[in-house]
């Protein structure tokens, strides 16, 4: 077993960094270097959380198995202590070998790999790609000169900060340049980067992820914050149909300007690939390949206007694409809340939903998810449960706090985490010491690591789930993890007095701050940034608990939830509305398609009977031109009594349902179903200009 928790761990992980960029990612429509460099970044960080409690239980087993071997007590006496017993016995020694044992010099070389491969992803390569990926070049060295020039000011900033370390240490007469200590201070620069990030992010998420489970518990906040979103999300999705249409408009421009034997019509059609099928078959039909560049002297653009064209359109159509998504995900989610407001005064503890879900649910999920348990748990079960865990997480994150602040302290020890396992290490309880790590660190990474997936810039980083997540953001999320990661891990380590250069205790490392080096190399940072810094947690969970960021983004002009405000309240409205209305709407067409069923069923067999009649028993020899006109001529006065006969060819030919709020209404809505196709496929029905209608 001494290798077996150590593989299963791997291979675990691999699996769940899978499952998570599958969720986030496209593997089919994005590029194979992003989906594995994002990837590799997230399993390398997801691994370091989850090998580290091993590491922690081979470093206690090797302190232990180490002063047992320089202790001798003697026979005749009876000792008491830590690590001696009255008569003492190898088979009775308490240094037993941890189940999940890691033979000496593994851990140093693992993470050794583990630690530089990841700092070469974040510091060098991910920034590359992610600029190279955002870039709108035609050809290969283009994107790459691009991504150069990008990163030339992002790779001058940590090279600021490794300068001023090397200085320091070169002016100091007592420390002499070995590679060993550059290393440290490499190690140094990149760990006080991101600890500067983690602290905010740490803040921000102790107080936000227990209140959000507790906000979770109220069906009224979670249905108005959800108004709330929509009414965000739909002016957001108006901006995105508004600019694909603005960049639609400019590659239409160029398209016709640029005609096939020009230089420039390769980059052209890249362009045109990267567009939505409607725009591209439009388009398509607009271009005449008759006419020659040369014939007329008009202007052609540059290529690097080129250039700046395909840079807005990948990220035009990737956003227009998200907000569909979203906005489709979110209605969803309002329509299930409220139809859990409706179902709390149900008499019959049956769960009805307004609109059953169009893709088939497991039979094995039906049997056990049935209505009668659904209800019990929308409506009784859940709330309290949200409850409980926000309890229980509010408790871990005190003992988060109140760690930060006093962890430095080791005469008494203060810090919680390191109680904890001190109490566990004279029991050598190998089992509790790695559970209790694995949730203490598990803990700190979902405060930090949902925050990253939280956190929006603007419209140039947002994790997106259901594979909506563009190139650029999971490079960027994948360069987050990799630079937060050890910095965290060091700061668990301290909290838990297992890094010597916290405690000042002259025990064994444990692996993982081995290959860190030693820090006495910049005192400085050992003893005064490393121990004082994590304080200002919490300012930051004060600020956040009173919703000080929140509040300051709402007077700046961001619109942000906020209960005790008039804006809030007019988006909330808005939002219900706009909710209110797409109900109506897929409500009418369900009406309409089970109508399209009724006539179906009632009139199909005896449309392909009466057919089936006519085809045996019709010639069509039989028939003469006269009879064809006199029929033709009896037709244009039978309007009324062919009108049945219209309506049922309306409905099984599965024409669309009238829609009394478009701009034209025809008498005739077969009429307009043909107009539709006779325009070359454009989509009328689904026209977003109408949506501010009602608004």
């Amino acid at each position: 077993m001494s290798g077996a928790a150590l593989g299963l761990e791997i291979v675990f992980v691999f699996f769940l960094a899978l499952f998570l960029l599958h969720r986030y990612g496209d593997f089919k429509k994005q590029h194979r270097l992003v989906i594995v460099g994002t990837l590799l970044a997230w399993y390398l960080c997801f691994l370091i959380v989850f090998i580290l409690p091993l590491d922690v239980s081979t470093t206690i087993y090797n302190r232990c198995k180490h002063a047992a071997a320089n202790s001798s007590p003697p026979e005749s006496s009876n000792v008491t202590g830590l690590y001696a017993t009255a008569n003492p016995k190898p088979s009775q020694h308490p240094c037993f070998k941890p189940w999940s044992y890691i033979p000496d010099g593994i851990m140093p070389i693992f993470w050794r790999v583990v630690y530089w491969t990841s700092q070469f992803l974040t510091w060098i390569l991910l920034p590359f790609m992610q600029s190279y990926a955002r870039s709108g070049g035609f050809s290969i060295t283009g994107k790459i000169k691009t991504a150069l020039i990008e990163n030339a000011i992002y790779y001058g900033t940590y090279l600021l900060i490794f300068g001023a370390f090397l200085i320091y240490v070169a002016v100091n007469p007592h420390l002499h340049l070995e590679w060993n200590q550059l290393q440290t201070i490499g190690i140094a620069a990149a760990n006080t980067w991101g600890l500067f990030l983690l602290v905010l992010l740490l803040g921000y998420g102790l107080v936000e992820i227990p209140r959000s489970y507790w906000n979770g518990a109220k069906r009224g906040y979670l249905l108005m914050k959800t108004y709330f979103k929509a009414a965000k999300l739909m002016t957001e999705k108006a901006d995105a149909e508004e600019n694909l249409e603005d960049v639609m408009e400019e590659v239409r421009k160029v398209n016709e300007s640029i005609k096939y034997n020009h230089p420039l019509r390769k980059c052209v059609d890249t362009i045109l690939k990267k567009c939505p099928t409607e725009y591209q078959e439009k388009m398509g039909r607009n271009m005449d390949d008759y006419e020659d560049f040369d014939e007329k002297h008009n202007t052609y653009p540059s290529e690097k206007s080129l250039v700046k064209l395909h840079k807005q359109v990948i990220y035009s159509v990737q956003r227009h694409r998200r907000t569909q998504v979203q906005w489709q995900i979110l209605l969803e989610q309002a329509f299930y809340l409220e139809d859990v407001a409706k179902n709390e005064t149900s008499a019959t503890h049956q769960f009805v939903h307004t609109f059953q879900s169009p893709e088939p649910e497991n039979r094995f999920i039906q049997y056990f998810y049935n209505p009668t348990f659904e209800w019990y748990w929308e409506c009784l079960l859940r709330p309290w449960f949200y409850r409980i865990l926000a309890v229980v997480l509010s408790i871990f994150s005190v003992i988060v706090v109140w760690s930060e602040c006093t962890f430095f302290s080791t005469t008494p020890v203060l810090s919680l985490f390191a109680v904890f396992i001190q109490l566990a290490e004279k029991t050598y309880n190998y089992i509790y010491i790695e559970i209790a790590c694995f949730l203490s660190i598990f803990f700190l990474s979902i405060c930090v690591y949902s925050t990253v997936f939280r956190i929006r810039v603007f419209n140039y980083y947002y994790l997106a789930s259901h594979h909506q997540t563009d190139a650029y953001s999971l490079l960027f999320s994948g360069m987050l993890f990799c630079r937060l990661t050890p910095p965290l891990c060091l700061n668990f380590l301290g909290l838990t007095h297992m890094d010597s250069s916290i405690s000042h205790q002259n025990t064994q490392p444990t692996a993982y701050t081995s290959i860190m080096g030693s820090m006495k190399v910049l005192s400085f940072i050992a003893d005064g940034f490393y121990i004082y810094y994590p304080m200002l947690v919490v300012i930051l969970c004060i600020a956040t608990y009173f919703s000080l960021g929140t509040r300051c983004l709402n007077l700046l002009g961001f619109q942000q939830f906020m209960g005790d405000n008039d804006m809030t309240s007019d988006l909330v409205d808005e939002g219900k509305e706009l909710i209110r209305r797409e109900k109506r709407k897929r409500q009418r067409q369900e009406e309409g398609e089970n109508r399209r069923r009724e006539w179906k069923e009632r009139y199909g067999h005896n449309r392909e009977d009466s057919t089936r009649n006519r085809n045996v028993h019709t010639d069509p020899k039989e028939l003469n031109f006269s009879d064809i006109n006199t029929n033709r001529s009896a037709s244009k006065y039978t309007r009324t009594n062919n009108r049945t006969e219209r309506d049922r060819i309306e409905l099984l030919q599965d024409a669309e349902p009238l829609d009394f709020n478009a701009e034209t209404f025809t008498d005739d809505p077969l009429e307009s179903e043909s107009r539709r196709y006779q325009h070359g496929g454009r989509y009328h029905s689904m026209s977003y200009a109408g949506i501010f209608d009602d608004v």
